[in-house]
């Protein structure tokens, strides 16, 4: 919708009507060594048809090239009717439903996807949903301090095998908690956390312990064994799961006898095209006896006065939304077109449907990895199974190889070397359902003629 400031008269007028001299009049509680008087960096004012050029010429820098990246955003096939469904006036331009006689559409949209988390992760209640999988995560811990208060310390277990991204965004959001993440080591050879290895921390008093399935690597933990080892030693288990993983491995809330006590993740391979970064959802769910502290909207459903069937946002206090001192977490607003689009998506696929697509993405990768271990200096970086993604070797410069594919339009993978310095050599390949043999073959047959023609064996 078209938006048109105030002129400068009617900005006067609305001052003059209640006796304040200027706009800054209204901020004065503001202590001034707070306040920002300038931006700096910011350009000069545009006019509409400069800012049209410049948006123009910045999409056209945008390239269709041949994807293999992965490392927490995917592309899969989102089905036409989707977006023509989730773009609709009523869908695209709903507001916050405070107002349930007026929101009916879009609480009801809400429950239904709630429900389909919930059964997708096998647990109990899902919220509607948060800003991305990053903060989704740091939300899930904010949410186990809150709720496991016979832990001793304020320590929460983060396996280095975790999204790096995510890893920075907890810290970021939690170490001004008092709040300490402590870094848990990943086997060199399996790429996965040995569950032996946490009994260092099992007298800490330790709130919570983060379990990725997959985790960062592509590689499958052994969830049942460390949500095991959480619940014998008074931990809460948070189980970090891409959703369409979930077509085809155990969800959460069956790992182990009880399975975990949160789940979440982000919701970007649910019908979020990867749009040049964003935006993406994050979903939270929990068992029963942990729903008080869930954060975000929850919507239930309910009967009215005539015992027909409403929708109502439910167990939360107003200042969840407003007053962000009193509130459980100030985290309100949710991804709501994101969420919907994931509801249609989840319902146009069903249960067969994302089975299939998971089933394809684990074909799919396992087929580019086959062919590309065939190539000398190209070798597997850990030992075990693996799901969307494939950690590999390269024995020659990575950024040149992924600058030679990008020549010939392949965005070959995402390099390791950034985030994980022990792994210099270390290459995340992945494939997801949108991708044939053809492409499979393009990719393979570029990278072993790079990898011959250009590159000599490193000593």
């Amino acid at each position: 919708m078209p938006f048109i400031p105030h002129t400068e008269e009617e900005v006067q007028e609305m001052l003059a009507t209640i006796n304040v001299a200027s706009i800054d009049t209204l901020f004065d509680e503001i202590p001034r060594e707070l306040r920002v008087e300038a931006l700096d960096g910011i350009p000069p004012p545009l006019s509409e048809m400069e800012v049209i050029r410049l948006m123009s010429e910045r999409a056209v820098r945008d390239q269709v090239a041949l994807n293999f990246i992965g490392a927490g955003a995917y592309e899969h096939h989102v089905p036409a009717a989707v977006w023509q469904i989730t773009t609709r006036g009523e869908f695209y331009t709903a507001y916050t439903p405070y107002q349930p006689e007026a929101s009916q559409g879009t609480l009801q949209i809400i429950y239904e996807y709630q429900s389909m988390m919930t059964e997708l992760t096998a647990m109990d209640v899902s919220n509607a949903s948060l800003y991305d999988g990053a903060s989704a995560l740091a939300e899930a811990v904010l949410m186990a301090v809150r709720t496991n208060r016979k832990a001793r310390s304020r320590k929460i277990l983060m396996p280095r095998t975790v999204h790096p991204a995510y890893r920075d965004t907890v810290r970021t959001l939690t170490a001004p908690q008092d709040i300490e993440c402590v870094e848990v080591p990943f086997d060199p050879r399996t790429g996965r956390v040995d569950p032996e290895t946490l009994d260092r921390w099992a007298n800490e008093g330790a709130v919570a312990l983060v379990v990725p399935q997959p985790n960062y690597f592509g590689v499958l933990e052994e969830v049942d064994a460390l949500t095991d080892w959480a619940a014998r030693n008074g931990l809460l288990a948070i189980g970090l799961v891409n959703p369409m993983s979930l077509g085809l491995l155990l969800p959460p809330g069956e790992w182990a006898d009880n399975g975990v006590d949160i789940a979440c993740g982000d919701g970007q391979p649910l019908g979020s095209p990867l749009s040049s970064g964003g935006p993406y959802f994050g979903f939270l769910c929990t068992r029963q006896n942990m729903v008080r502290q869930m954060p975000g909207r929850l919507v239930g459903r309910a009967i009215d006065a005539d015992g027909k069937p409403g929708f109502v946002l439910t167990l939360q206090a107003r200042e969840q939304h407003i007053r962000r001192s009193r509130a459980t977490s100030n985290i309100c607003t949710n991804q709501g077109l994101l969420v919907t689009a994931a509801t249609i998506h989840m319902a146009l696929l069903g249960p067969d449907g994302l089975e299939r697509v998971a089933r394809a993405c684990y074909e799919n990768t396992h087929e580019l990895a086959r062919g590309l271990l065939e190539i000398d200096g190209v070798s597997p970086l850990f030992g075990g199974e693996y799901f969307h993604e494939a950690a590999l070797k390269i024995d020659r410069p990575v950024a040149a190889l992924l600058e030679s594919l990008a020549g010939e339009g392949i965005l070959g993978g995402h390099p390791l070397a950034a985030d994980y310095p022990e792994l210099p050599d270390g290459l995340l390949v992945c494939a997801t359902e949108t991708k044939t043999r053809s492409d499979l073959d393009h990719m393979i047959d570029s990278t072993d003629q790079i990898l011959r023609g250009r590159y000599t064996r490193s000593a």
